[in-house]
Order: C-alpha cells, then structure tokens, then sequence
C-alpha cells in the first residue's frame, strides 16, 4: 500500500476537499445531508476539532478544520467520517474489483486534498473559495442561494453581507 506523506502540524487549520469516487453522476452528499451531519458531529465528539467553513456539495465537500493543539490526526477523522457515512447507507453502490478485494464501499475516492492555512489571508481566501464554490459549479446563481454552507452562520455573524459576491444588478427576490 502507498504510504502517503502528509503534513503533520498540531494544532493547526486545514482545507480539505474530499470527493465521492463517481463525482459527476450522484446527488449523494445533498440527498443524505442528514447522515453526514450525523456522522461528523459523532466524530467531532469522540475526536474534538472546530469547523471554520463548510460547503456540501451533491459529489463533494470543502472545509477548513482547525484541530486541539498537540493533536495533528486530521485524517484518523477524515477515515471515521467516511467510514461512518458509508456504513449509514444501504450497500449496493458499483465497486471497482480493487475495492470489492478489499471489501471497500465504492462511495468516497480514498485520498483527499488537504493544504494547511499559513496566515489569515489564506484563511479568508479559502472561507471565500468554500462558499463560492456552488456557483462556480452551476448549482445556484448567488451564494446565499446554496442551503448546504456555512456562508450562511457567517451572514448571522456579520462576516459577510447577505449579497456577498452576488451578479452586479440582480435583485434580491425578496424585496
């Protein structure tokens, strides 16, 4: 098995993006939203860490932890979310003949991106990037529009204006 070299800073704030293994043909982060946020508070209470931003999307998530010092096991939690998610969910999803091997579920890709967060400049560029993220992929028109992300909290918040980075001229149905 590759062993993959990865960062090991405690204590320190990470992005990650984590995908399904068939991104562009499932739903299954939004349509099981429920389970996921199940799964991540059991983790987050068996293994603390404070979510900074959030976005779900149909085929995959982005987020910036921010771990306990001395703590660096960010992908102990990344394995208990997964793991967790997919044993919540009926089996019967297509597998590769290397996952069936293994005895693996075919829902999430094995590795994930993760980058550690220098200063808070690259923190505020990844909060904006996390919650604009379901635009750039075509799922809402304007930010807000997205229910899955933690862009809202940050409106109640204050952080950003509830038209964040909304198309110059469009109006807010509401009004």
């Amino acid at each position: 098995m590759t062993d993959y070299r990865r960062l090991r800073i405690p204590g320190a704030t990470w992005f990650f993006t984590v995908n399904l293994a068939r991104r562009h043909d499932q739903r299954l982060l939004v349509e099981q939203i429920a389970v996921l946020g199940e799964v991540f508070r059991a983790v987050k209470a068996a293994h603390p860490f404070r979510i900074e931003a959030i976005c779900v999307l149909p085929d995959h998530l982005h987020c910036i932890w921010t771990l306990p010092a001395g703590d660096s096991a960010y992908a102990t939690r990344w394995a208990l979310i997964k793991a967790g998610f997919s044993r919540a969910l009926p089996a019967g999803e297509p597998r590769s003949q290397s996952r069936a091997k293994r005895g693996e579920r075919g829902i999430w890709q094995r590795r994930f991106w993760e980058h550690a967060i220098r200063d808070e400049r690259d923190l505020a560029r990844h909060i904006d990037y996390i919650h604009w993220n379901p635009v750039k992929h075509g799922w809402v028109p304007r930010v807000g529009d997205w229910p899955h992300s933690s862009f809202h909290a940050y409106v109640r918040r204050g952080r950003y204006p509830a038209d964040w980075a909304d198309p110059p001229g469009q109006i807010d149905a509401g009004e």
